[in-house]
């Protein structure tokens, strides 16, 4: 069994991890840390684990006792963290945090398994990427590597409230988010680095190289993603479409498409069906549909943010790095309604 530690157990991420790991058949749970909630029940802060587990908060970490830890922190703090403690080296991290995502002096492996398996398998770090940049990214990846991407590109992504954390804020409360849309961080995105990021990875040579108004390449030749989320009046799940001018047909891009993602344990092309949020919310799937209007792709992928945006791609990471199925404790379905 893998033996597993959790830090930052109390938030929305930490939940839905303890509730993934009570179910894997290959994992352990070993310690929930929380500082603020040491001694509660689990239970008694995830009220969904009524009647699941016994287990209670730990202020402890007893960190030679796990074989992985997960950090579920706020970003900026997971590498605050580790300038004040030690983990062992023969334990393997995977942070949940935009602070190792992007390339640098550090040894994290960008953790998108659709992309990176082969290196996330010999990890002993690994930096599970962010909600809207996975879905973004698995959106545009093909068409990336492809070369297609030549001029800028239009995206639009709606996020749930689970998005901005558990921490009660103006634009998270209920009876704001209710019945109500609205746009944030139009064009700047934090995510944005890591997208551009990796489509820049896959692109080929001679290709523009795909920046950001926040991220720029350096490069003379630069085509921009152009990305505006917007707040929706729901707990959970992303949904994005993107426009891409290309004269390919149909038929092609769809081909282009299943060829990148034949070997996909989670992301699926849906040719002749419709998306909605319904289909991925409380699982770990992404699922891309193609739509051709003149000379314009357009593309839609949806996540559940908390899931395939988090702690089911954290986990999906976890089975990579420790050889044994990916899709091990992720066998979850859609609901009816």
């Amino acid at each position: 069994m893998i033996k597993v530690g959790i830090l930052g157990a109390a938030g929305y991420t930490g939940g839905e991890l303890i509730r993934l790991l009570l179910n894997h058949p290959k994992a352990e749970m070993v310690f929930a840390h929380s500082e603020s909630n040491a001694g509660n029940l689990l239970s008694d802060v995830h009220e969904g684990l009524y009647g699941e587990t016994d287990m209670t908060f730990t202020d402890q970490m007893p960190f030679d006792d796990v074989d992985v830890v997960f950090f579920c922190f706020g970003h900026g703090k997971s590498e605050e963290f580790l300038q004040k403690h030690t983990i062992p080296s023969k334990v393997k991290i995977i942070d949940l945090a935009q602070d190792f995502r992007i390339r640098g002096n550090h040894d994290y492996v960008y953790g998108l398994p659709e992309i990176h398996r082969s290196a996330i398998a010999q990890a002993q770090h690994v930096a599970n990427p962010g909600c809207y940049a996975t879905c973004i990214q698995l959106g545009l990846l093909p068409v990336a590597q492809a070369g297609l991407i030549t001029s800028d590109i239009a995206v639009n992504g709606i996020t749930g409230s689970t998005g901005a954390g558990q921490k009660p804020t103006f634009s998270g409360h209920f009876s704001w988010r209710n019945n109500n849309v609205s746009t944030y961080k139009i064009l700047t995105h934090q995510h944005l680095h890591e997208i551009c990021q990796s489509l820049n990875e896959v692109r080929p040579e001679g290709a523009p190289a795909i920046g950001s108004p926040i991220d720029e390449t350096g490069e003379k030749e630069q085509v921009n993603l152009n990305f505006i989320p917007y707040r929706g009046p729901f707990p959970r799940g992303i949904f994005v479409t993107a426009v891409i001018p290309t004269d390919k047909s149909l038929e092609e891009l769809t081909d282009i498409y299943q060829s990148f993602y034949k070997d996909a344990a989670f992301t699926q092309v849906i040719v002749n069906h419709d998306l909605d949020l319904k289909q991925v919310v409380n699982t770990n799937k992404c699922l891309v549909h193609l739509d051709k209007v003149g000379n314009q792709l357009v593309v839609i992928s949806c996540i559940d943010n908390l899931l395939k945006g988090a702690v089911g791609q954290a986990v999906q990471n976890m089975n990579i790095m420790f050889g044994i199925d990916e899709t091990a404790g992720l066998r979850l379905k859609p609901s009816a309604f």
